[in-house]
């Protein structure tokens, strides 16, 4: 499967995005789907997931509240919207699949999803 990133841009504090992880090659249905974003001089960290069938939704700490992740089957695309954007998520984030039909339990682990997104750079800074 091929992901495909895109939504990124720049906002002020308080502003929003929405991104956008488009799949081909493959249906998203039974894929989990992570979003991840990596700082200069930062490790990547995951930031959400969505689980393959029953839309199991998870967020980092520092994201909840403010970040939502949604999933449209029929356009085998994932969102995350981003409202009240801090100048610290300002990062290069990316979706990430892994087949697997049910919950994911390691879905917060970098190295434990098989397809990667090129990248789609968030600013956030007045």
């Amino acid at each position: 499967v091929q992901l495909q990133a895109s939504g990124g841009g720049l906002v002020q504090p308080g502003g929003a995005l929405r991104l956008s992880c488009a799949a081909s090659g493959s249906a998203l249905d039974y894929y989990a789907i992570g979003w991840f974003r990596q700082a200069p001089g930062k490790e990547r960290e995951w930031v959400s997931y969505i689980s393959g069938t029953d839309d199991t939704k998870k967020y980092a700490d520092s994201v909840k509240g403010r970040f939502t992740i949604s999933r449209d089957n029929a356009k085998n695309t994932v969102s995350l919207q981003m409202n009240s954007l801090k100048p610290e998520d300002t990062a290069v984030y990316y979706c990430a699949a892994h087949f697997v039909g049910g919950f994911y339990r390691d879905y917060q682990l970098v190295d434990k999803y098989t397809y990667w997104g090129q990248g789609t750079q968030v600013t956030v800074s007045s």
